[in-house]
């Protein structure tokens, strides 16, 4: 077998595996996606030069949700909190590059 797969091979995986899941896992697993999709739509438009650093701070927070005991109730905020520190930094970003500084005296 090929080390390299096929896009819908794992789509296919992935299927297979929910359905293997307990109905209410399966339901967590809907409501995190909904709510990751819902956060990064209202994100991306302020962050689309960084929308992979939106998708990797989305996804730092499913991990850290999913470790605790109420994912779906946590993810949302947290999800919301990390996407706000990156538009944030992108903000901060934007003004240091627009400032310029003052020239050295002396030189």
């Amino acid at each position: 077998m090929s080390a390299i797969q096929h896009p819908n091979e794992n789509t296919a995986r992935h299927a297979t595996a929910l359905n293997v899941l307990p109905v209410s896992t399966q339901k967590l697993i809907e409501q995190i996606a909904k709510a990751k999709n819902a956060i990064r739509a209202e994100f991306l438009q302020r962050l689309a030069t960084h929308e992979q650093m939106l998708r990797l701070a989305l996804n730092e927070a499913e991990a850290l949700a999913w470790q605790t005991a109420y994912p779906h109730l946590v993810f949302p905020a947290l999800a919301t909190e990390k996407a706000q520190a990156v538009a944030t930094w992108d903000a901060r970003q934007r003004l240091l590059r627009q400032t310029d500084p003052a020239p050295l005296s002396g030189v």
